[in-house]
């Protein structure tokens, strides 16, 4: 995490096609592995499966500059780095009982609630399902796997119709080469908040041993 956040500081806005190729950092991740992209489920997939509608930014940034001006780790970024932000995220509706995010898959995005709630279960080897908790407005789903291209932890899933604001890999690099500084204070909000869940999540499996 040390070692992106110093190449995000050092980012300085592209002059030419070749200096915007070297500055993938979120993109080229997932190839690097060496792993088939067709493992990859993008949000587009998704969006088509769960049957996803389109919302204005303008509405989705509002969302998002309210529930983050609540959260802890997010609130240092203000009204105007999140609307700054705006054209880096796009902003859907799902309906009830969709999986947008599915346990053990390749994703490259992650999601932000602004309305409803979402279940965040992990399937057990025995065909069990364990429940960890529950993601309310302002939550963060699948930004481990955005920063480590990793396979998903979880399956998160929605229990009434919700709004959320969606940030993809090419999105994230675009930020990287166009506005480093507002993208580095980002992947520092995400790695902190991130930090903490894991420690809950280490903790809930600890105690249901």
């Amino acid at each position: 995490m040390k070692g992106i956040l110093g190449l995000l500081r050092k980012k300085m806005k592209p002059e030419s096609d070749k200096e915007r190729q070297d500055s993938m950092l979120f993109t080229t991740a997932f190839t690097g592995l060496g792993l088939d992209p067709n493992l990859m489920v993008p949000w587009e997939a998704r969006a088509a499966e769960v049957g996803a509608t389109r919302m204005s930014a303008e509405r989705g940034t509002k969302l998002l500059q309210a529930a983050w001006s609540k959260d802890q780790f997010m609130r240092p970024l203000n009204k105007e780095a999140i609307a700054r932000m705006e054209v880096f995220f796009s902003f859907a509706t799902v309906g009830a009982n969709r999986d947008l995010i599915r346990q053990d898959e390749y994703g490259n995005f992650m999601l932000v609630l602004l309305s409803g709630s979402v279940a965040i279960d992990r399937l057990q080897p025995w065909g069990e399902r364990l429940h960890l908790s529950e993601a309310t407005p302002g939550e963060i789903l699948g930004e481990m796997s955005l920063l480590d291209s990793g396979i998903r932890f979880s399956v998160c899933t929605t229990l009434n119709t919700c709004e959320i604001a969606i940030l993809s890999a090419e999105a994230m690099d675009e930020m990287v080469a166009t506005a480093p500084a507002l993208a580095a204070n980002l992947v520092a909000l995400l790695a902190r908040k991130l930090s903490l869940r894991l420690r809950a999540v280490s903790a809930r499996l600890r105690d249901n041993k």
